[in-house]
């Protein structure tokens, strides 16, 4: 059967295309300081935005046209994974990410969910096998059901906590079988609505036991991925445990945990954190955590999770520069986690969709990649700080100075000088470095 019967392998034809069916930007051939964009870029594809949203909001049911919607159970799971790969091929996509629910319903039981897992993992095993695409990481939903209406390991419910432990050690098994390079935690419902009703310690206590578990568990099977957090303030819970990166790593940090963990960082959950997607990458990426981002963007106007396609350039390009001076994302990758709008609701706004978040990446990565070979803007700021350079700067730096030193240093000043920011005259560089990528 075939899905996507309007659509063919989708190939890179240059900016000056008018195709609306080609990449204009991402070549993933071309080198960029060495490396091909593919190798860089690492994208990868959502299965739960691409193959089981159906459009359904609060104030509307699903109207998105998806050829495999008539099916049901496991002849869905079924039809869901072939258009999939057919997806994976047309695209080019090096990866794809899965929620295990996404990929096989729920049982009556945990066993019936385990066989209904065991076969379509298997199905999804064969495909993999004759495909490009490979597994940049699962995990396991555990903030749909009704059970984690209290959370999972930070549940009330000892039982609750247990079943989430199960289907977890099920995802580290599905993920070394698979060859997964990441496995992703999420805590959806790990927070609180009210203190009234909550013990905060206890929650949080648990929630380290449930992650150094998780860890016996990955090297006991010889699990090798990777293990990520992926931080989000809020929504559907009032207040989750993972509010950001900064939050994220203090908890890491005091359960010993910093040594097994990275960080999946979300440009939308940035905003909902009330910081930009760079401030989050940089968070991470100073402290040595920066693991793998899901690639989307928030609206401004609105206080939800949008899970927009990324096609803000400005915002590309400085995750870009981040990713870049971190090095790259290693095992990680730029997943897509964003939607097509309610009204795109044609089997080909997958494609436009994705066409749209892999060009502007791929923009963003030759804009940074010039900006960080011309030093733009490490030569500003190392001017900007040469102050710690050199002097009581350097002594303060170096640890060679001490409040009464300082006190006698400041005491035979006369009036202190400050320089400009230059932000203004920064942002026009910017601006220029982005216009000339564009112009090539």
């Amino acid at each position: 059967m075939v899905f996507f019967e309007n659509v063919n392998k989708i190939d890179f034809e240059g900016h000056h295309s008018t195709n609306p069916l080609a990449f204009k930007f991402y070549n993933p051939e071309e080198k960029v300081s060495g490396k091909t964009m593919e190798e860089i870029l690492r994208y990868s594809v959502a299965y739960w935005h691409t193959f089981t949203m159906d459009g359904t909001d609060p104030f509307g049911s699903g109207n998105m046209i998806r050829a495999w919607n008539k099916f049901s159970g496991m002849d869905l799971a079924k039809t869901r994974v072939e258009a999939a790969f057919e997806f994976f091929e047309k695209i080019n996509a090096p990866f794809f990410c899965f929620h295990d629910v996404d990929v096989a319903p729920e049982g009556a039981t945990l066993q019936e969910t385990y066989r209904n897992l065991d076969e379509i993992v298997g199905m999804i095993k064969e495909y993999m096998n004759t495909s490009k695409t490979k597994l940049l990481w699962n995990t396991a939903n555990m903030f749909s059901h009704p059970r984690f209406v209290h959370g999972a390991a930070t549940s009330v419910n000892a039982d609750v906590f247990a079943y989430s432990s199960a289907k977890v050690k099920k995802g580290l098994e599905i993920a070394k079988d698979l060859g997964a390079d990441n496995y992703v935690f999420w805590g959806g419902r790990e927070g609180y609505e009210t203190l009234l009703n909550t013990d905060m310690k206890l929650e949080l206590d648990n929630l380290g036991r449930f992650f150094h578990m998780a860890v016996d568990y990955a090297k006991e099977i010889g699990f090798t991925g990777q293990f990520l957090i992926e931080p989000k303030p809020k929504e559907p819970t009032k207040h989750q445990y993972d509010f950001d990166v900064a939050t994220g790593l203090a908890f890491l940090q005091k359960y010993d945990l910093q040594n097994h963990f990275k960080f999946n960082i979300e440009a939308n959950h940035a905003t909902l954190a009330g910081h930009t997607f760079e401030h989050e990458l940089r968070t991470a990426r100073i402290n040595g955590m920066l693991g793998s981002v899901d690639a989307n963007q928030g609206d401004p106007l609105l206080g939800w999770d949008t899970d927009e396609f990324p096609t803000d350039l400005y915002s590309t390009t400085l995750a870009m520069y981040e990713i870049l001076q971190n090095g790259g994302l290693g095992r990680g990758g730029l997943n897509f986690d964003a939607k097509v709008r309610r009204g795109s609701f044609e089997p080909e706004d997958l494609f436009y969709g994705h066409i749209a978040g892999m060009d502007s990446f791929a923009i963003g990565l030759k804009v940074a990649q010039k900006l960080i070979e011309d030093k733009v803007l490490e030569s500003f700021i190392e001017e900007r700080y040469s102050s710690y350079s050199e002097g009581i700067g350097k002594d303060i730096v170096e640890g060679n100075t001490d409040f009464h030193k300082l006190e006698e240093y400041a005491l035979q000043l006369g009036n202190i000088h400050n320089s400009s920011g230059r932000a203004e005259r920064l942002k026009a560089t910017f601006n220029q470095y982005l216009i000339s990528v564009l112009s090539e």
